[in-house]
């Protein structure tokens, strides 16, 4: 097993979400130069037709270990199952989505199993031998290149929309080695979970985003975002000032302490571009930024920068969109 390729999965009633179907597709390219097999990691309660699910975008293998204890993320009982399975079968990568509990996991994971970890990767590749990493660093000032040494296990904890998802094979399916194991009761649990519902696509999912800052002046201009992102099919974020000011909700907030997004077109209106901000953004393909001060930071990093009057200019910018729309 020490050249295989884990994927511990981010899913929802064992369907894979896309962030999991990008790790299957550059696991299976590494699973392949290292003549290993790629194995989906899947926990949780319930789980069903799991080899279709995950076969047809690259898994030989699907380890699930169903139990009550797993049917919610807990930091306990996910740690404790996926520390035992790595220690005894010691894959050579474990790639762990950078979500919210992957990011919260992956540190205590690679503690328990002495594994070397690199987080929020933006690419991963073989060189001669060695497997090599790029990932932000200093809030995104700088790109690092950074080398696992030793057999492993290395454990990559990988950013959202920085591979392409794994193309769909139909009529593949996986292995399926259902695990039995003893989960403790979590010292935490789960009570209620509220889905904030978007009408549009997910932030970390969305190829286009239109981002509203402290410019906006108040919750209610936040509706000049919706009605432009509802044109472009964009998803609508902030920054941290809006958050903190109860304009949105926490959902929405891109950065240091919220979301770190990727899409091919980032419109950030009315935010000046502070470093927490910029750490969570600057991966974006093409950023357009609108300011009324030139002097911004934003526009240091804008592939596009428009100085002007936000509430002039963005129902301007939705109204040509509109047009051009109907023009076909």
């Amino acid at each position: 097993m020490q050249n295989d390729v884990w994927v511990v999965a981010d899913h929802a009633g064992g369907n894979p979400r896309r962030i999991t179907l990008e790790l299957l597709g550059k696991g299976r390219e590494l699973a392949d130069a290292r003549e290993g097999r790629l194995v989906a990691v899947v926990l949780g309660h319930g789980l069903l037709d799991l080899g279709p699910a995950f076969g047809q975008y690259g898994a030989d293998t699907v380890v699930a270990v169903d139990h009550p204890h797993l049917h919610a993320y807990t930091t306990d009982g996910y740690t404790e199952v996926l520390s035992a399975l790595v220690r005894e079968r010691a894959p050579w990568l474990v790639m762990v989505p950078s979500t919210a509990w992957g990011r919260d996991c992956a540190p205590r994971l690679a503690a328990r199993a002495g594994a070397g970890i690199v987080t929020e990767v933006e690419a991963l590749w073989l060189e001669d031998g060695r497997l090599l990493t790029r990932r932000p660093m200093y809030t995104r000032k700088v790109m690092g290149i950074v080398e696992y040494v030793g057999s492993g296990p290395h454990l990559a904890v990988v950013l959202p929309k920085v591979f392409p998802p794994a193309g769909r094979q139909e009529g593949r399916a996986a292995q399926v080695e259902r695990v039995e194991a003893g989960v403790s009761e979590p010292r935490s649990r789960v009570v209620e979970t509220r889905s904030l519902q978007r009408e549009r696509v997910s932030l970390t999912e969305a190829d286009v985003i239109v981002s509203g800052g402290r410019g906006l002046r108040g919750p209610e201009n936040f509706a000049l975002l919706e009605a432009l992102a509802a044109e472009l099919g964009a998803a609508v974020g902030s920054s941290r000032p809006p958050v903190d000011s109860g304009w949105v909700p926490h959902d929405y907030e891109i950065g240091q302490t919220g979301k770190t997004v990727s899409p091919t077109v980032y419109i950030a209106v009315g935010i000046s571009g502070a470093p927490q901000h910029l750490a969570g953004m600057s991966g974006s393909k093409y950023i357009v930024a609108i300011n009324k001060d030139p002097n911004a930071p934003i526009f240091q990093l804008a592939s596009l920068g428009v100085v002007g009057d936000l509430f002039q200019i963005v129902p301007k910018l939705t109204e040509e969109v509109r047009r051009l729309k109907a023009q076909g």
